[in-house]
């Protein structure tokens, strides 16, 4: 099963959008699969009332932070790699949905989806497998 497949499965078991992009990169984070879904809870449906990042985008940045980071505590030292990464996800994620907003890509003001959530997880994986090199 690849990332895409497997992080759809996960949304298809009830999985939030978060939780679904996450989890399917777990094998690359060294967190366990129980950890990350509670970690990543909170950052589904756009941080719990649509207004904020898309949880399938917040999910990409939370593993590309995971990957990236060096983890020197005494001095952060790959802070803004790690933001480059995030933002050049976001702004193919914006180029490919119009949006990074939970919201707007439902289309709860508009009446008009951008894009389902389904489509998100998958561009959102798709997205950070390129960063990666997958």
């Amino acid at each position: 099963m690849n990332r895409v497949e497997k992080a759809l499965s996960n949304h298809k078991k009830g999985y939030n959008c978060s939780q679904s992009v996450a989890c399917a990169f777990c094998d690359r984070t060294g967190v366990d699969e129980k950890t990350m879904f509670q970690v990543m809870e909170a950052f589904g449906l756009g941080g719990g009332d649509m207004q904020g990042t898309c949880g399938a985008v917040a999910g990409a940045a939370a593993i590309a932070g995971l990957i990236n980071s060096t983890a020197n505590l005494d001095s952060p030292d790959s802070k803004q790699k790690t933001y480059k990464i995030v933002k050049d996800m976001n702004a193919r994620f914006r180029e490919m949905n119009g949006s990074t907003i939970c919201k707007e890509l439902k289309g709860v003001e508009t009446g008009k989806a951008l894009r389902s959530c389904d489509g998100c997880i998958e561009d959102a994986v798709k997205i950070l497998c390129e960063q990666l090199g997958e």
